[in-house]
């Protein structure tokens, strides 16, 4: 605790001082975002266990402009779960700097929030908008820091989001672990689109060799097809906003490179429908897998059960949700969704309460 008093303290110092002289070649700004987030699963079958996670996850830092194309972020990231002993389980330091071109940003250090946290339905509220199959949602809230590298690059033809995000450190306790991936499409702005996706979980490290060598490979290739009905009176507010999307996906999880015959690969397809008008969004969602498995996957779509033995057959899934988006004003977004789900012939639901704030203020 008097650690993570301490880096909030060093963290304030660092942001009280950037109208230093440090920083006086640009346009320096003090940043505030906060996360509320309140996840509810009422689950109790083979795959997945019913859990709540209720807290708020903050950023505050100081962004300086090195020049034209570059900044840097001195702050402090703090993560409280609401009924812990601990005031914060998790404070980090935000060290970022990112290059800028026309299209696309390079980020080395503590990467940006999600920009998928309140924005979209609760399907899509993944750390980066995966697949459920390939990266839990839930993840946004578990474990909301990411640090490594970040590119991002938004064209008329490509975007993408390609990321490092470096978990633990190779000591002698274990090994290390980090996870990457790509979310991409091909004609972003086109009705038509070809988006794709691919994940990777790697555990390993040569300075210790405490526990197994590990990865986790998945990915998937899709089409989408988007289209806008407007409304009777033409506001642009009360249109109909319809997608429909499909994917087959592919997994190889080693769970120990010296155990060769736990190695398994598998399929999966996953549809997709939704549908938006005036802050309102439903979905439709359904999927088939066979063996396949994911490290980061959510556990309702794996071939895998809670206590780690393997389902030998065909895994369907099924999820039916609505959501209503609040926009009081253009730093506040909220969320608030409820789902059924049918895992198997297992029918429960989940319910979602999400809040973004989003503050600025120009220092120099």
């Amino acid at each position: 605790m008097l650690r993570r008093a301490g880096l909030l303290s060093t963290a304030a110092v660092l942001i009280w001082g950037a109208g230093a002289p440090l920083f006086a070649q640009g346009r320096v700004s003090v940043h505030a975002n906060v996360l509320f987030y309140g996840d509810n699963t009422e689950f109790r079958n083979p795959f997945r266990e019913g859990e709540t996670i209720l807290g708020a996850a903050l950023r505050l830092g100081a962004e300086a402009e090195i020049s034209d194309r570059a900044t840097l972020v001195l702050g402090v990231f703090a993560n409280g779960r609401f009924g812990s002993d601990d005031a914060f389980d998790d404070v980090r330091p935000i060290l970022r700097l990112t290059l800028r071109g026309k299209r696309s940003a390079f980020v080395f250090g503590s990467l940006p929030a999600s920009p998928h946290a309140a924005d979209a339905g609760p399907d899509l509220n993944g750390p980066h908008g995966l697949l459920p199959p390939i990266q839990r949602e839930t993840l946004a809230f578990d474990r909301p820091y990411e640090a490594g590298l970040q590119w991002t690059f938004t064209g008329a033809t490509l975007n993408h989001d390609v990321w490092l995000n470096w978990q633990r450190t190779n000591t002698r306790e274990h090994r290390e672990r980090f996870d990457g991936g790509v979310r991409g499409e091909l004609g972003p702005g086109a009705g038509l689109a070809v988006p794709f996706q691919l994940h990777i979980v790697h555990e390993g490290g040569q300075l210790f060799a405490t526990g197994p060598v590990a990865d986790s490979i998945a990915a998937a290739l899709g089409a989408r097809l988007r289209t806008t009905f407007a409304s009777p009176g033409g506001r642009r507010d009360a249109a109909w906003r319809l997608s429909l999307e499909a994917y087959v996906l592919a997994s190889r999880f080693v769970p120990d490179r010296d155990a060769p015959r736990r190695s398994r690969s598998g399929a999966g397809m996953f549809a997709r429908a939704a549908g938006e008008r005036a802050g309102w969004r439903g979905h439709l969602l359904f999927w088939r897998g066979d063996d396949f498995v994911a490290d980061e996957g959510d556990p309702n779509y794996l071939a895998i059960r809670r206590d780690g033995t393997r389902y030998r057959g065909v895994r369907d899934y099924a999820e039916a949700g609505v959501a209503r988006l609040f926009r009081p004003s253009a730093r506040l977004t909220l969320q608030a969704s409820a789902r059924v789900h049918r895992v198997e012939r297992h029918y429960e639901y989940s319910y979602r309460l999400l809040g973004v704030t989003a503050l600025d203020w120009t220092v120099r």
